[in-house]
């Protein structure tokens, strides 16, 4: 039988499969449908018409909105019944139609959301993602399978993201742009065809950088895109010169990391 904490509130129409563990508190609205591997931690609240299935986690407080589907099995033609998990963190807003699929065999099984992220309307998040804590996807953008979001991220409404890409810590997607590489951290993207437009100043703003650290980032972002040398050449150069920045030294890991896509880079 399902273990479903006394303090949590089930609606008579709900169904919840014989495994199931339901947590302190947790509200189960009208025709929710929860599989026998799916886990809810304390105050989880399902609205209604919510789809739980697979080997699935859902942290503490997240609360999931109606006709999300979670958990069930990978779209990828090579998903043969092999046992993956999804792991959601704490917090996470999902809303209605949102869809979000476990890992496959090929990508380490796992697809892991951190916390207090907000999924709009109609996203959908792929087999083996790794998405960061407070990433806000705006309605219908779209993550393939393998693709990495950082931290503080946030992808404009129908944006696409290729499959194995990554995007860095502090990012914006635009609305409507296709990204088929990676994104630095904190680099603003621009156009249907995704080109890099700069950087977040926004975010910068908000993470509370003063004029003078913005200038010097900016500094950094044009060193970075303009000169001689490699790009790979121009990253290992501004980590030197910009060694007390800390989000420079973010950017400039990222661009040295190992990749199995190229860069979105600036259109000029």
């Amino acid at each position: 039988m399902a273990l479903i904490d006394p303090t949590a509130s089930i609606h008579a129409s709900a169904i919840v499969a014989p495994g199931a563990e339901i947590g302190p508190g947790c509200q189960i609205g009208p025709f929710c449908v929860i599989g026998a591997q799916v886990r809810l931690a304390a105050n989880v609240v399902l609205k209604s018409h919510v789809a739980l299935a697979g080997d699935t986690s859902l942290g503490e407080g997240t609360r999931v909105w109606p006709f999300a589907s979670v958990g069930h099995q990978p779209q990828d033609l090579k998903y043969a019944g092999e046992a993956t998990k999804l792991v959601i963190g704490a917090r996470n807003m999902i809303r209605e139609s949102v869809s979000i699929n476990p890992g496959t065999a090929g990508g380490g099984g796992l697809t892991q959301i951190g916390d207090d992220c907000l999924f709009m309307l109609g996203t959908h998040v792929g087999h083996d993602c790794k998405v960061g804590n407070r990433v806000v996807m705006a309605n219908h953008a779209s993550l393939a399978g393998h693709v990495e979001i950082g931290d503080h991220a946030i992808l404009g409404g129908l944006a696409g993201i290729v499959q194995f890409s990554r995007i860095g810590q502090g990012a914006i997607v635009g609305a409507g742009c296709v990204v088929s590489g990676d994104v630095i951290p904190y680099g603003a993207t621009i156009g249907a065809r995704a080109q890099l437009g700069g950087l977040n100043l926004t975010g910068l703003k908000r993470r509370g950088l003063d004029k003078a650290e913005i200038h010097r980032m900016r500094a950094a972002y044009r060193a970075l895109f303009s000169g001689d040398g490699t790009l790979r050449d121009r990253a290992a150069l501004v980590a030197q010169n910009f060694a007390d920045m800390p989000l420079v030294q973010e950017i400039t890991s990222f661009l040295l990391a190992e990749s199995g896509r190229s860069f979105i880079l600036p259109n000029d």
